[in-house]
């Protein structure tokens, strides 16, 4: 289950381990245990979540993986600083977008789309099939008919995973968890439906990035992308600040 449907329709159900990997991924990223400290020992935490210490042990190799810990010898397992933390990890993603999305975290993916989602744009300008082309117009009229914003995101997610796609690059498609937690800040699962006039604005902006692509015009493309993400980092920023969008 991706970020935007878990964020949807709440988290699937959990066996042991991931229940174990979610509560201390979370305590972590939420500063219960902060860069630096020690978390409680083996036996403390086999108590308490009330697994086996082989489901304790696996579910610390799966924290360790993700870059928020790491054991030392004769000490126990220490905090990893954040920068070691793997950000293209659903799980820790997911772990920040439920700590709470600050404006520090929008800039951040902001930027970070920004780095190679025009560039995506432009190589689907110059390798899209007409077939690939069909389908983000179809997507970008999905947009247009949305009536939620739950059904906004779901289908602006589509839209971006299958420019991703289109460039036929597949370390692009690989980064799809960025996009997700992107449109979970840009837009906000709490926030209420967007009025007609909004939706239409936000089907035009994507289907200006379709219409580049078909033509094979790659810096009309890559400029509409940009625009695009640009304009959801300025709504969701404004939306933090209490301003309404226009």
């Amino acid at each position: 289950m991706g970020l935007l449907e878990s964020a949807i329709s709440g988290p699937a159900r959990r066996t042991s381990h991931s229940h174990v990997v979610n509560e201390l991924g979370k305590a972590i990223v939420g500063g219960t245990y902060p860069v630096g400290s020690i978390l409680p020992g083996d036996s403390e935490l086999a108590g308490r979540f009330r697994v086996s210490r082989t489901v304790l042990r696996e579910a610390m190799k799966t924290l360790s993986a993700k870059g928020l810990i790491v054991p030392r010898a004769r000490i126990g397992t220490r905090v990893t600083d954040s920068r070691q933390w793997n950000m293209f990890d659903a799980d820790v993603l997911a772990w920040h977008i439920e700590r709470g999305i600050d404006r520090d975290f929008v800039l951040h993916l902001s930027e970070m789309r920004l780095s190679f989602e025009p560039y995506a744009a432009s190589l689907a300008a110059e390798r899209a099939s007409p077939e690939s082309v069909e389908k983000l117009m179809g997507l970008t009229n999905g947009m247009a008919s949305a009536t939620s914003s739950e059904e906004l995101i779901l289908a602006d997610l589509r839209f971006h995973l299958a420019v991703l796609q289109a460039s036929q690059n597949p370390f692009m498609y690989g980064v799809g968890t960025v996009i997700e937690a992107a449109l979970i800040g840009a837009f906000g699962l709490s926030s209420p439906d967007m009025a007609s006039s909004e939706l239409e604005r936000v089907g035009r902006s994507h289907k200006a990035i379709v219409e580049a692509i078909a033509r094979h015009d790659q810096e009309a493309a890559a400029a509409a992308m940009r625009e695009v993400i640009l304009t959801g980092r300025n709504d969701a920023l404004g939306r933090m600040n209490g301003e309404k969008r226009l």
